[in-house]
């Protein structure tokens, strides 16, 4: 089996950086204006790092894949993301990503500025937890918050099973703000996380009730299920004269974004995202951002029908001492 390593470097590495550097925007599409990166050099790169270092992946001790690291306030920018096409498919992007967490303590998120040309690159990185904050033709500037974590979930299953495991993390007294269109997987969802709370009764769709409670069989937390579609703000929660106390229960609210904020300082906002029908990427054409980013090295997104993307963001201290990353 290959082994991929991730290490910090500085100056010291500039030739191998580059190396990867060149041959992985090399392969990309020609652009208008070209890519800056083509035309780095080995002082150039030694002077990109000197700052703040960047991360260097290897695959079986090989370089393939690298970035630099450029800290701008309360955001660190990721230059020159790069992966060789020859290691593509071994998850080299998505690893460097999981090592700029790490490497980035103190900072508040990540960004990258992407080629609005090259729509892969942009899906790729939207794969990833980016949104787009900002465009100034042709570049768009992605941000993602450092504790997002980001989840493929290609069947229902698998929707499911991300669920359950994300229970064993829950505890009286939380609220999960669950969002995403109609059919994206809410409510499997939240069935897993009923069957991992080992909760009574099957969990539905509260459209019609608004809100179900759902009483623990294991001396665990109830499972409070929410629509907020149909509330005017999750205070009139306190008005439905539910039979738990929200204290001691775990509180699912659909629909809930932008209705959360301030009714309690913690809570885990979960975005369920359907994947387009061309969301897969594009090995043999990897494309990627000419002035300081991407590659298109996604982990690789089974052939279902309809895959989903989840992306978990905790808020608050209550959720400070845990990582989400080790789910599914």
């Amino acid at each position: 089996m290959s082994e991929v390593q991730v290490v910090r470097v500085g100056p010291e590495a500039a030739a191998q950086v580059l190396a990867v550097v060149q041959e992985a925007f090399a392969a990309r599409p020609p652009l208008d204006p070209p890519a800056d990166a083509l035309s780095e050099t080995e002082e150039s790169i030694a002077r990109l790092l000197a700052p703040y270092g960047g991360l260097l992946a290897c695959l079986d001790g090989d370089p393939v894949g690298a970035l630099v690291l450029d800290p701008v306030g309360s955001t660190v920018y990721l230059r020159r993301f790069g992966v060789v096409p020859s290691a593509q498919g071994h998850g080299i992007a998505g690893r460097l990503i999981d090592a700029v967490v790490d490497h980035a303590e103190g900072y508040d998120d990540v960004t990258v500025v992407a080629r609005e040309e090259l729509p892969r690159t942009i899906r790729f990185w939207e794969r990833q937890g980016f949104r787009e904050i900002a465009r100034r033709s042709p570049l768009v500037e992605m941000r993602r918050p450092l504790r997002t974590a980001v989840f493929q979930a290609p069947t229902p299953d698998a929707m499911h099973a991300l669920g359950r495991s994300l229970a064993g993390q829950l505890a009286p007294g939380d609220l999960i703000v669950l969002s995403g269109e109609l059919g994206a997987g809410k409510t499997t969802l939240t069935q897993g996380i009923g069957a991992g709370l080992g909760v009574r009764g099957q969990v539905t769709s509260p459209t019609f009730v608004i809100a179900r409670v759902h009483p623990s069989l294991v001396g665990g937390p109830d499972l409070v299920h929410v629509d907020a579609y149909r509330l005017g703000g999750l205070e009139e929660l306190d008005d439905l004269d539910l039979d738990t106390d929200l204290d001691t229960a775990v509180t699912v609210v659909e629909w809930g974004e932008g209705l959360a904020e301030g009714l309690t300082e913690s809570r885990l906002e979960v975005r369920i995202v359907r994947a387009e029908a061309d969301d897969a990427p594009d090995v043999t054409h990897p494309t990627a951002d000419p002035t300081a980013d991407p590659t298109a090295d996604p982990a690789a997104v089974p052939d279902e029908l309809d895959p989903r993307r989840v992306e978990i963001t905790p808020v608050g201290p209550r959720w400070h001492a845990l990582s989400f990353r080790g789910l599914g």
